[in-house]
């Protein structure tokens, strides 16, 4: 997780946001390029140094997040297409050859929702390894071999994740491991609305301040590429961001306010809503109440783009009717 100031979250353009807005300028060492589709903004930032990845607070490597503000309304329309951007991006960053062979990895807490969405992914990914093991030749076109896992949590199993997905790595050896996430954004319009696809790998739990070991070319000797949406937003961004409309609106009023506005700095206003806040709000983030729909609509989602992405000759539309 990144933190600028009060600024907390995993997603790289929001931390490139807020490094612009404390910069004023571009940062060497990060890259940055997009382009639009009907109803999404996919962004492309490329961390090229280690100064640029302490800069940013992200590991060197490839950041791609698609943002779609619509896809919380339910739109199958907006779906389908994010379902779409989403299959090419990660079948461009993987680059895999036809019969390479992909683990994918369910991290979070089925218990509890906001935490759930790599293992409701899982749940609809179409799984083939047992196919390749026993099927014939004729029935493998158009597939690679794809298993899946969800291991839970340390709290549940007493066991790190990065142990348990080290272990299968080991025995199965896929030539690439796609981890699913969920994530925590600065801004409460991106959660449920973005995706962020990344070749740097993850780390389980970072989003909640949890320290736990990551999920990374290196410690698990095979490529990784880590696909997370933000289920939640930190209580103290929040706050900040009341503070900063408060603020907003006494420096465009008449004589004193104006001044009080003035009087803060950015440092000041942090500096004010860590003395105003309550010391368990270090602990507290939030998550819309509809958190159980989004869920389900956006594994559904990350569910078809995976599918597509994953084997040569499925479709994301095919993806899709494959969870009907």
């Amino acid at each position: 997780m990144t933190a600028h100031g009060l600024i907390r979250t995993d997603l790289a353009l929001e931390a490139r946001e807020a490094l612009l807005k404390e910069a004023r300028r571009e940062v060497a060492g990060i890259e940055t390029s997009g382009r639009t589709t009907a109803h999404t903004r996919v962004t492309r930032v490329k961390v090229t140094s280690e100064a640029g990845a302490r800069r940013l607070g992200k590991p060197p490597g490839t950041y791609i997040t698609i943002e779609a503000p619509e896809l919380r309304q339910g739109s199958r329309v907006v779906a389908s297409e994010v379902a779409e951007v989403l299959t090419a991006e990660l079948g461009a960053l993987a680059g895999l050859p036809e019969k390479a062979g992909i683990l994918v990895i369910g991290l979070g807490n089925w218990n509890a929702t906001p935490d759930a969405l790599g293992p409701r992914v899982v749940d609809s990914v179409m799984v083939t390894r047992h196919l390749f093991e026993y099927a014939p030749q004729e029935l493998k076109g158009g597939l690679r071999s794809v298993a899946a896992l969800a291991p839970g949590v340390l709290g549940l199993t007493g066991i790190e994740t990065e142990e348990i997905v080290k272990g299968v790595v080991q025995h199965i050896r896929p030539d690439l491991v796609v981890a699913i996430d969920a994530l925590a954004a600065r801004s409460l319009e991106r959660v449920c609305t973005t995706v962020q696809l990344s070749d740097s790998g993850i780390h389980p739990g970072s989003g909640v301040g949890n320290k736990r070991l990551g999920l990374t070319a290196e410690s698990l000797g095979t490529r990784v590429i880590a696909v997370g949406v933000p289920t939640v937003v930190h209580a103290t961004t929040l706050a900040s961001d009341a503070l900063d409309l408060m603020l907003g609106t006494l420096s465009r009023a008449d004589g004193g306010g104006a001044k009080l506005a003035e009087a803060f700095t950015p440092a000041e206003r942090q500096k004010l809503v860590r003395e105003l806040l309550p010391d368990h709000w270090e602990d507290l983030f939030i998550t819309p109440k509809e958190i159980d729909a989004l869920i389900a609509d956006t594994a559904r989602v990350l569910a078809s783009g995976l599918n597509a992405a994953l084997h040569p000759r499925v479709t994301a539309a095919e993806g899709e009717r494959y969870l009907q």
